[in-house]
């Protein structure tokens, strides 16, 4: 039977920015993996998931919840460094 381990395993976005697309829709974690699986895969995909992980920085911030928007930040960066096809005005 394959678990939820596995299916984020098999995603190309590491655990903390599929629970940061999860905590920006809403979603259980299995549903975030697929939607991030399907995001990466379509146009400005990156540029979307980025753009997630930065609004729920805000929130963080909006709520004066700092170690979270550091640990928000931290997967942005990481984010970014893996997939530098997110940074806005990339060709």
């Amino acid at each position: 039977m394959i678990t939820l381990d596995d299916i984020e395993d098999m995603n190309c976005l590491s655990r903390d920015e599929i629970a940061a697309i999860a905590e920006h829709e809403h979603i259980g974690d299995f549903d975030a993996s697929m939607l991030a699986e399907y995001l990466m895969h379509m146009p400005k995909g990156a540029q979307k998931v980025q753009q997630m992980i930065c609004d729920d920085m805000r929130v963080a911030m909006r709520k004066d919840d700092v170690a979270h928007a550091k640990s928000l930040f931290r997967t942005l960066q990481h984010f970014i460094k893996d997939h530098p096809e997110a940074v806005r005005g990339v060709a």
